[in-house]
């Protein structure tokens, strides 16, 4: 047996970090922060341990506790005082989201993204306007043209509050397009846009929804999410959103669809962001309290993963955990 070609040789402890090829660093993440302005004081997420939901006046202490673990960016979803078929509070410029931005950017030096979706919004649950008979007919679906404007008006809004970075999540054909030109209108060309380019109609996403309240009343997301089973369709949904001026490329849900981010990262020159979803944070959870794994080695590694796969940053709920042990 022909034993030159030793790999073992570079697994020493001495020599491990200087030929580890990944790193994961807290500056890599970003940690999620749930507003919720019917609340007046923290609500815990039981689908989500160890998260809240906080009121509007007790956003600033939430970002500061993330930025005391060394993460320096979170991203903002909010639940409003009422729900409309508009989702108008989603643009209200005393919504939720952009009352809580103006706090958190004027009291701490957090980098701000915010959420641009109306699912959270509507009271059909929905990501934008819904056809007058939808919920009578599971094949009608959200109206894609008009809902771009709504969404272009919230991201404005959210701009105009303070966000440092606007994230269109709805999966709206054009969105990217119809956001850059409101914000460039309004004189925000500088906010840059991470977009939900390749957005699965994942089975992950449980936990968030009840989270931000976000489930919808009747039928699924999947006439604008993307199919599970595609992988090269994902190709063409990132082509559009580079050509409408995505500044950065988000795959949700993550560790289920490595192959898509590895893609998005091979194909793409622009930051490539994964989305470490609810679901994904709460089965590692229930087996580490199962007694089955340990939670932060298992953590640790999963977001390791995401970034070995080609991510460039990494939406946990995680973040705080895994940055204060690293």
């Amino acid at each position: 047996m022909d034993l030159t070609n030793r790999p073992r040789r570079l697994r020493g402890d001495g020599v491990r970090g200087l030929v580890s090829e990944t790193s994961l660093e807290p500056t890599d993440l970003v940690a999620p922060v749930f507003v919720d302005a019917t609340a007046d004081e923290r609500v815990p997420i039981e689908s989500m341990p160890g998260h809240e939901r906080v009121p509007v006046e007790d956003a600033v202490a939430r970002v500061e506790e993330v930025l005391a673990t060394g993460v320096e960016a979170v991203i903002v979803f909010g639940v409003p005082e009422s729900k409309d078929e508009t989702g108008s509070r989603a643009y209200a410029e005393d919504g939720v989201v952009q009352a809580a931005v103006r706090r958190i950017t004027a009291e701490t030096d957090a980098y701000v993204i915010t959420d641009v979706c109306l699912c959270e919004y509507t009271s059909h649950g929905h990501c934008g306007v819904i056809e007058d008979d939808a919920a009578s007919d599971p094949d009608l679906t959200v109206e894609n043209d008009p809902t771009l404007e709504l969404l272009a008006e919230t991201a404005v809004s959210q701009a105009d509050a303070g966000a440092d970075m606007v994230a269109p999540s709805s999966m709206t054909d054009g969105m990217v397009a119809a956001i850059r030109g409101a914000l460039d209108d309004a004189g925000h060309e500088d906010v840059p846009i991470m977009s939900y380019a390749a957005k699965y109609e994942s089975a992950f996403y449980g936990p968030f929804r009840d989270a931000a309240d976000g489930a919808p009343a009747f039928g699924d997301r999947r006439h604008y999410q993307m199919d599970p089973a595609n992988r090269r369709e994902a190709a063409r949904e990132v082509a559009l959103d580079v050509e409408q001026g995505a500044d950065v490329l988000m795959v949700k849900p993550a560790l289920p669809y490595l192959d898509v981010v590895a893609d998005v990262r091979r194909e793409f020159d622009q930051p490539v962001a994964a989305y470490n979803v609810s679901g994904e944070y709460a089965m590692l959870h229930a087996a580490a309290e199962n007694g089955w794994l340990d939670l932060e080695a298992t953590a640790r590694e999963s977001l390791l993963s995401v970034k070995r796969a080609g991510a460039d940053l990494i939406v946990t709920y995680f973040a705080e955990d895994v940055a204060e042990s690293l």
